[in-house]
């Protein structure tokens, strides 16, 4: 069915960054690993350093799964925008490039127990 507008909408987004009080919104996923069903989202300041952000944020989402206790994250195979990326952890989001509303994936070869099968 077809809808006419009696006059012209303006979408207002309410998940702009100035919403967020100088923080920012970040997606997270682990590639192969079934149990998260998707992303993960976390608000949190662009000058965290990347180090507190995988400690205090993404890892103790991912802590239920029984691959987790055997993550070392200074070997995971990260992706930012579906691209190859080695963050530092030293450094801060904002440094390492992430913004408002980016994903980051990882992904931990070898360590894929609740990963679909694949033939």
């Amino acid at each position: 069915m077809t809808v006419t507008a009696r006059k012209a909408y303006v979408g207002v987004p309410r998940d702009s960054l100035a919403n967020f009080h100088g923080n920012q919104l970040v997606y997270v996923s682990w590639d192969r690993h079934l149990l998260f069903a998707s992303a993960s989202i976390f608000c949190v300041s662009p000058q965290m350093t990347f180090r507190e952000f995988v400690e205090n944020a993404v890892a103790p989402i991912v802590a239920p799964d029984p691959d987790a206790a055997k993550i070392d994250w200074h070997e995971v195979e990260w992706l930012k925008s579906n691209e190859p990326w080695v963050p530092d952890f030293a450094r801060s989001l904002a440094a390492n490039g992430v913004g408002h509303k980016d994903q980051i994936r990882f992904r931990t070869p070898g360590l894929d127990t609740l990963a679909a099968e694949t033939r």
